[in-house]
């Protein structure tokens, strides 16, 4: 259902939107930027307590309700930033008009009076002591505990908080404490399915990319890395609650994090092509973002990364479960996988110690490219393509679009940067060139900023291209152009193989550099094509050892018939008569 593809044209790797870019002018790319906000990311140090608080505070008013509603959310979101009705709705119209980096923007004086870790600290655990054991103190006495505190380090008034501060801050832990009491996981309720959070909201999954749930596992199933050592990778999966259609993924070595998590959403929102290589036989058509992301407790999804900054800035919200069995949808997707695929699969492991088989580790022989075009060809023909058991005779695939209020947004790559993975600021060099992992990449565009300080984002699994942002001097990164690694540019390059690389290099004594690296791969491209050559001919001399080329008379034993005389002499007769020879000087005699 890629309705919109007229609109906003469709890129599959970074390189091909680098190609395309770097044939724009540098005064059309500064027009471009200048108009699109979006492309305007905060620094880490921008994003503070307060500013989470405001993230938490946008994602409750942009969910969708009715006027009653949006009027109590606007209220609650008011008495939790201890500000007015009026002060929230400008806090509105600053994030429309300006995205995340509006939230990060407050005035000159922030931070001079602002309550520390410690005094919030000492507020929660007097109250939390003075309820314990059938004791019980009130809010006002908390503020006089904190009022002596205060007395005993010789504070003045405006140093500690005041007892508006600490009612504010007790408020929000009771409310919390009360709505983890009452909550419970609804389900199915009759037809309708809804999911119950963590803090008590109810939601009830109202169709196609309406609840998106989101889970790791590390798969039974041991695999080449790329140091040729054995490993087992992790898969993160990201299913639609509604039609339960897998969205997206995410395959790797690396435990899971919250930059991981952005990559798989970042692949579950984008549309998704394949190549030849995947012998597809139908189409990964789900794409869009949803309204909720529905999430367990994990760390990494509680990280500033994934939960606010990606969520707020694609506008949708993050729920984390009550309990783990509200996980059931991701986790039946896992056992299916592991009974259907992966048990097949040489290298297997099996679920514990009693089902692992024999010699595991001598048939671990697939790679980590492998496994990954084994899990795609399975979700999208196989899986997808299977019914559900609430799904009524609709398979997965066309649940998914059948549930669909509208056509999702179509999303460019560009405008999912923040999902990408960021690494330490660099420094631009001469000829406008920048030095990461060991590789050099340039830009027509970077000339002009020698010696200035930049940030880069990048794909793990594609590391020939790089995206380059300027800091601005309100602390905010805009976009400026793309870097290429020179030489390997048209190469398909994952950190984890690029750092396998330099490893052998360093180990030959040679230094790496982006000509040692191009060599490397050159080799194992060269030794890659070879072995396989070798390999299948080896097979094949093999195979006909074993099972000898038989003609099919001597497959079906079909006995020869006998000739007789009588077919000697019927045949005899059937031959045409002989050719006689003539030339041409014996049919003219002379006259």
């Amino acid at each position: 259902m890629l309705t919109n593809n007229s609109e906003r044209p469709q890129f599959s790797s970074l390189s091909e939107r680098a190609h395309l870019h770097n044939n724009t002018e540098p005064n059309q790319i500064e027009e471009n930027l200048g108009s699109d906000k979006k492309y305007r990311l905060p620094c880490d140090e921008l994003i503070t307590e307060e500013v989470k608080l405001k993230m938490e505070v946008v994602q409750s008013l942009t969910e969708p309700c009715d006027r009653v509603t949006y009027s109590q959310r606007k209220k609650a979101a008011a008495k939790k930033l201890g500000v007015s009705i009026r002060s929230v709705e400008r806090l509105l119209k600053k994030y429309r008009e300006q995205g995340l980096v509006g939230l990060t923007k407050t005035r000159s004086d922030k931070g001079k009076h602002r309550i520390g870790e410690d005094w919030k600290e000492f507020i929660l655990e007097t109250y939390k002591k003075g309820n314990k054991n059938g004791k019980r103190i009130t809010r006002y006495q908390v503020f006089l505990k904190v009022k002596g505190r205060a007395l005993q380090l010789d504070l003045e008034k405006k140093d500690y908080p005041s007892h508006q501060t600490v009612y504010r801050i007790l408020d929000r832990f009771i409310e919390d404490k009360q709505k983890k009491l009452k909550a419970r996981s609804a389900g199915y309720v009759g037809s309708r399915l809804t999911h119950m959070t963590r803090d008590g909201r109810e939601l009830e999954v109202e169709g196609s990319n309406d609840v998106w749930q989101c889970d790791h596992t590390r798969l039974d199933i041991r695999l080449l890395d790329e140091y040729l050592v054995l490993d087992r990778p992790w898969l993160t999966i990201i299913i639609d609650s509604y039609s339960r259609c897998p969205m997206g993924l995410y395959l790797g070595f690396e435990a899971p994090s919250s930059n991981i998590d952005a990559l798989a959403l970042r692949h579950a929102i984008l549309p998704k092509h394949y190549g030849s290589e995947y012998q597809l036989k139908n189409e990964w058509t789900s794409y869009g973002k949803p309204n909720y992301f529905y999430t367990d407790g994990g760390k990494d999804f509680r990280s500033i990364h994934i939960t606010e900054q990606v969520a707020v800035e694609l506008e949708f919200s993050c729920a984390l479960r009550r309990r783990p069995s509200d996980g059931g949808i991701v986790e039946r997707f896992f056992r299916s996988l592991n009974d259907r695929v992966l048990r097949g699969l040489p290298g297997y492991t099996g679920r514990n110690v009693q089902e692992r088989p024999k010699d595991v580790d001598k048939n671990a022989l697939l790679t980590i490219e492998d496994l990954e075009q084994i899990l795609v060809r399975y979700i999208v023909d196989e899986y997808n393509q299977k019914t559900d058991a609430r799904s009524q005779n609709q398979s997965r695939m066309e649940r998914w679009e059948a549930g669909l209020l509208f056509d999702p947004y179509l999303y460019g790559e560009r405008d999912l940067d923040i999902a990408l993975m960021k690494q330490e600021r660099r420094k631009v060099q001469k000829y406008g060139t920048i030095n990461f992992e060991s590789l050099v990449y340039k830009s027509e565009h970077l000339k002009g900023i020698a010696g200035d300080t930049v940030s880069i984002r990048y794909d793990p699994q594609d590391i020939t291209t790089i995206l380059v942002y300027e800091r601005l001097p309100d602390s905010t990164e805009q976009f400026l152009d793309y870097a290429h690694a020179q030489t390997i540019e048209d190469r398909r390059l994952s950190l984890r193989h690029h750092q396998a690389i330099k490893r052998k290099v360093r180990e030959e004594g040679e230094e790496v550099n982006n000509q040692t690296i191009l060599a490397m791969l050159d080799r194992e491209e060269f030794i890659g094509e070879t072995v396989t050559k070798n390999l299948q001919q080896r097979r094949q001399t093999a195979h006909e050892t074993v099972n000898p080329v038989k003609s099919v008379v001597e497959k079906l034993d079909i006995s020869e018939p006998e000739v007789t005389d009588l077919d000697l002499e019927e045949d005899q007769e059937e031959l045409p008569p002989p050719f006689q020879v003539k030339y041409m000087d014996d049919l003219f005699e002379d006259d």
